[in-house]
Order: C-alpha cells, then structure tokens, then sequence
C-alpha cells in the first residue's frame, strides 16, 4: 500500500505519521506514506498557491496549477493513475467498510485543501472521489487525511499484530465492540465478568456476540439494519 499525501502542511502530517503504530509500520517497509508540499509546485517567484475568489467573497482558494502539478508529479505518461480522495465536509462519510475498500489499492493520494476550498475546475479533472470525516468544519484537510491513513493503513497484513486486532473491533462487522476487561478482577468493588475468567472459549465468544448486540442496540440502534444477524438473533429481544 502506498499513499500520497497533498498539503500544504507535511511536517504536521509527518509528526503524526512517524509515531505509534503507522509509524513504525513506515520504518519497516510495510507501508508507504509520502507528504508533498504542494507549495514546491507553484511554479512561481513566491511559491504562492491561493488568489481571490471571482464573484468576491471572503477568504482565498487554492490554485488549480499547484495542486495538478503536484499530483501528476507522481505518475509518468502511460502509467496508471493513482486513485484521487479530496477530503472535503461535501464528500461521502468514511466508514469502516469504506476504510477496507481503500485497503484492497495499490496506490492512494489524498488531496488536502485549506483557506476557503479550491478551484472546482482541478477537482473535476483528477479527482476520484470525496470522503468526509463527519459534518464539521475544519480549518484544512490534514486532519482528515491522518485519521483516513489511520483507519486504512492499520488494515493491511503486518501492521497489527494480527488481523482478530481488527476483526474483532466496532464496525467491522456491523455492530460495536463488546466491554473489555484487565488485571485486577475485582476495582472499586466492580468485578470482570466470570464469564470471561472461565477459560470456556466457546462461552467467551458467546457472551462477547451477545454484549456486542446490547451495545449496539443501547449506542446505535440504526447500525442493526445493516448488520449480519441470525434469523434467531432477529427474532429475540437484546
């Protein structure tokens, strides 16, 4: 997996990337995970990347030439081209489905805009797809492009110890987590569940199925629509 990273700002992607988990799946080659600074391509005295929008307005936008330039820097004539996300709030909502879907590709760029958007004329040239974070406003895209990596790189082979770290985890299925415990079996008077201290797997996986229906119907009943349940699982109360 290789992803590209647009922006205005790489030394802020960076000091995310080369920490915890992505970051040392970066230093062992499993992944890749480039940030360009799309200011190295304005082609100008001052590297600027942002004018005045027409029509008047608040706020500037982001150039077209800049950010095509930057992209197509990462492809040679005849080569395939690598599959364009712009991290926008109009863009599709990512979901852990969506998340799994991008981490079948070989090659990703994510596309960060800032200020006030960018020129729609580069975005309905090269870009692929829009995926959103939530319905929010931020001040640029770096933050979504970090948390869209996140999600995508920790699901591919070696990244995690081992694929149950996120099989076994909210959304992947269709329902949220069941509660976790830890040492010491009894805190504040509260004790872990014997259930789980029984070393009955078949038990174990069997209260961990049923206390994820009961999460997710108390949190996010609606994800129950989708989700993959058995015909009795369908018909009993959670």
């Amino acid at each position: 997996m290789k992803i590209d990273i647009l922006t205005l700002f790489p030394e802020m992607c960076e000091s995310v990337l080369n920490e915890s988990i992505i970051g040392r799946a970066r230093s062992a080659g499993i992944i890749k995970v480039s940030c360009l600074n799309i200011r190295d391509y304005a082609n100008n005295k001052h590297n600027k990347v942002d004018d005045y929008t027409y029509g008047g307005g608040m706020g500037m936008i982001m150039a077209a030439d800049p950010i095509y330039n930057c992209f197509k820097s990462l492809y040679n004539e005849g080569e395939a081209k690598p599959h364009l996300i712009y991290l926008t709030p109009q863009g599709e909502t990512l979901t852990q489905r969506k998340a799994l879907d991008l981490s079948q590709m070989d090659h990703i760029v994510l596309l960060c805009g800032h200020y006030e958007g960018v020129d729609q004329r580069v975005l309905d040239e090269i870009v692929d797809e829009e995926i959103s974070i939530g319905d929010y406003v931020l001040t640029g895209g770096e933050l979504p492009a970090l948390v869209l990596t996140d999600t995508v790189c920790r699901l591919i082979k070696g990244v995690l110890s081992d694929d149950e770290c996120f099989t076994e985890e909210s959304h992947f299925s269709g329902l949220l987590e069941y509660a976790q415990y830890t040492r010491p079996a009894v805190w504040h008077e509260k004790k872990v569940p014997e259930v789980l201290m029984s070393g009955n797997h078949a038990n174990i996986a069997k209260w961990r199925r049923s206390m994820a229906l009961k999460v997710t119907k108390a949190k996010r009943p609606d994800l129950l629509n989708s989700a993959q349940l058995t015909e009795k699982e369908k018909s009993e109360p959670m």
